[in-house]
């Protein structure tokens, strides 16, 4: 039995020890594996054991103790939860036995967390649900979810589509402030009696779409010159219903843009603005922003001018009409013949001479899904563009050139559509790759337009041996928003913008009022860069939702395709190549996967320089054939297609090679 002097001494030590050890908050770094790491404000990461993160989720803020373990390593003890930020989230029900568990879809938590009976809401098992914490499992690891609401199962029409829109988080409705606001702009507003705005109702506008478009948002007419022509593109004027400081202007700027999922669309607009009081309907008259430019006999875009004006489109042609015209195949359209002349020939200067002097993206087979009563995919059918869609489209990126240098030139806050060209953290890998592959062109001038221009005809050349323009993607930078002009080199141009489509993206939105403010003789200050972030993460958003959705519903269509027919295999192209194997697009449809060779018994070197993947006896590469087996999808990666090779598939490697590098 200790003696008191014992007792206190121990009491002291274990005083000492207790003071000695380190308290810290810190945030939860969640993993792949059942462990995580305490992200310490000072930066430091100290691991957490498994055990412990069953006390919390990643992301939470939390008190941790920091204290030595074996092997002279430091651990952290969660001791107290200051803040858990997960809030609603998407998932799966799953059933354990007689108990149900939600599955959430969240990077970094893949533990099932329990429902209680009083929480589930009418789920059942299969179910896709939007949940949210009901109990935190800080004091015993048992976390508890509760069930807001059920948004389908495996046989709901169109869940591909409402479970990506719930997840990315996507408006589906209208809030009642921008409802009431709505409806006092569309009982009051009278834009076309503006005294400012000029009358060009008896020039023919006429509108090319799809023939079921009904959100038209533009309009073109044209007639000859003395040296050329003159253009006059006609836009859609939603801003002179949505006053700037609003609850519908608020909703508007967060949706960001429409999104256009397969069967369904979340529009950016309110449809009683987008289908109907501002569409540029036949026969009505409508506000508009109008660009008139002039284009001489060469292509070249020359000056301009924007107004704001009192349009009347007098027919609403659809792309597949007029193709057929305009390919001699199509009389009934000759009501019409003066203006489509006229812009026939306004199309083929501009795309000659961009074609002359600047870049224009290649063209790839396009495919056009079919979608069955339960919007699955019946059939995939290849398409071409039409020459209609090609004499619309140079009419819009003329029409966008000229906003963008009025922009530049009265040194409006943006928003600009650039991009930048190579990669700033490349530009050594970049040179290394010409001299490997382009020695004529090694010393160019990245930066410039001109020198980029130069780059891109030499590796898109039909001569080269390799695929060099595929190859060299992967030094490239995407396009991006700012809020200062800077070129965009993928065009081959000094400035660039948006403004055809205010509609259905709020980045041309943003430009109708700054040049709205230039016409007035204000300030065009009204895009930041705050304002430019925001957009481009809803953009982004928008564009992983239908890509999820889309790659989902491709999944359900190759796994039908395989069971109707036993031993089915695809014919596919490489498009691209990494580390641990290469993506593909199937040539009969343009669905894509990839197929991973960290599971193929041999072991494959990976240069980045040819962009291949190299064994003892076979070689991938960018372009190349390759015959593949649909193995599933991977849900762990946003619905992936994952394929395998059909045996004896890939070149086989030439001896020279050398490895760089297994995986």
């Amino acid at each position: 039995m200790l003696n008191p002097d014992s007792l206190s001494q121990l009491k002291g030590l274990k005083s000492q020890m207790e003071a000695e050890k380190e308290r810290a908050e810190a945030v939860v770094k969640g993993t792949q594996a059942r462990y995580g790491f305490a992200v310490l404000d000072d930066g430091r990461e100290i691991f957490i054991p498994p055990d412990e993160m069953l006390k919390v989720f990643p992301d939470d803020r939390v008190e941790v103790c920091i204290r030595p373990a074996k092997d002279n390593k430091t651990i952290a003890d969660v001791e107290k939860l200051i803040d858990c930020p997960l809030g609603d989230f998407t998932g799966r029900c799953v059933r354990k036995g007689k108990a149900l568990f939600v599955e959430p879809d969240l990077q970094h938590l893949s533990r099932w967390l329990f429902i209680p009976p009083h929480a589930r809401n009418g789920v059942k098992e299969g179910d896709y649900v939007r949940s949210a914490i009901l109990r935190h499992p800080i004091r015993d690891g048992k976390p508890q979810a509760k069930i807001l609401s059920v948004i389908g199962n495996e046989e709901t029409p169109g869940i591909e589509n409402l479970y990506s829109m719930a997840k990315y988080r996507l408006s589906t409705d209208w809030g009642a402030a921008s409802r009431k606001d709505l409806e006092k702009q569309l009982s009051e507003c009278r834009p076309l009696s503006a005294d400012f705005r000029q009358d060009l109702t008896d020039l023919e506008f006429i509108s090319i779409d799809a023939a079921k478009t009904q959100d038209i948002d533009d309009a073109l007419y044209a007639q000859i010159s003395d040296d050329g022509w003159t253009l006059f593109v006609a836009i859609a004027d939603p801003t002179s219903y949505i006053p700037p400081d609003s609850d519908l202007h608020r909703d508007v700027a967060a949706r960001g843009t429409s999104v256009y999922f397969h069967g369904d669309v979340l529009p950016m607009l309110p449809e009683e603005l987008s289908q109907e009081t501002c569409a540029l309907s036949e026969g009505a008259d409508r506000p508009a922003l109008v660009c008139k430019v002039a284009i001489n006999d060469s292509g070249q875009v020359g000056e301009y001018e924007f107004m704001e004006a009192t349009i009347r489109s007098r027919a609403k042609l659809s792309y597949y009409a007029v193709d057929q015209y305009l390919n001699g195949q199509n009389e009934e359209l000759m009501m019409h013949a003066s203006p489509l002349e006229a812009l026939y020939q306004v199309y083929r200067a501009l795309r000659e001479h961009r074609e002359a002097n600047h870049l224009v993206m290649e063209d790839r087979q396009e495919y056009r899904w079919i979608m069955d009563d339960n919007k699955q995919i019946d059939h995939i059918e290849p398409f071409e563009k039409l020459l209609s869609q090609r004499l619309v489209e140079e009419c819009m990126i003329a029409t966008n050139r000229c906003a963008a240098r009025l922009l530049a030139r009265h040194e409006a806050s943006g928003p600009f559509v650039a991009h930048p060209g190579f990669r700033s953290d490349r530009l050594d890998e970049t040179r290394k790759f010409l001299e490997m592959h382009a020695p004529d062109i090694a010393t160019t001038d990245l930066m410039t337009v001109q020198g980029y221009r130069e780059i891109m005809r030499k590796l898109s050349a039909a001569e080269q041996a390799l695929p060099l323009r595929a190859m060299v993607n992967r030094l490239l930078t995407r396009a991006e928003l700012t809020t200062r002009p800077a070129p965009h080199m993928g065009m081959a141009l000094e400035h660039y913008t948006n403004c055809t489509s205010p509609l259905r993206k709020y980045v041309d939105f943003l430009v109708h009022l700054q040049i709205k403010s230039i016409l007035r003789d204000k300030p065009a200050d009204l895009v930041n860069q705050t304002m430019v972030q925001e957009v481009s993460a809803r953009i982004a958003r928008g564009r992983a939702a239908t890509l999820e959705a889309e790659r989902w519903l491709a999944g359900k269509h190759l796994a039908r395709v395989t069971q109707r027919q036993e031993d089915k295999t695809f014919s596919a192209r490489v498009v691209h190549v990494n580390s641990s194997g290469f993506n593909v697009r199937l040539d009969d449809n343009g669905l894509e996967g990839f197929v991973d060779l960290r599971r193929d018994p041999e072991k494959f070197s990976y240069d980045k320089w040819t962009a291949s993947l190299t064994s003892t006896t076979r070689r991938f590469q960018l372009e190349q054939s390759v015959e593949l087996r649909f193995t599933g999808v991977d849900r762990d990666n946003k619905y992936q297609a994952s394929f395998e090779l059909v045996p004896g598939c890939g070149l086989k490697p030439a001896r020279e090679e050398k490895s760089s590098g297994h995986i």
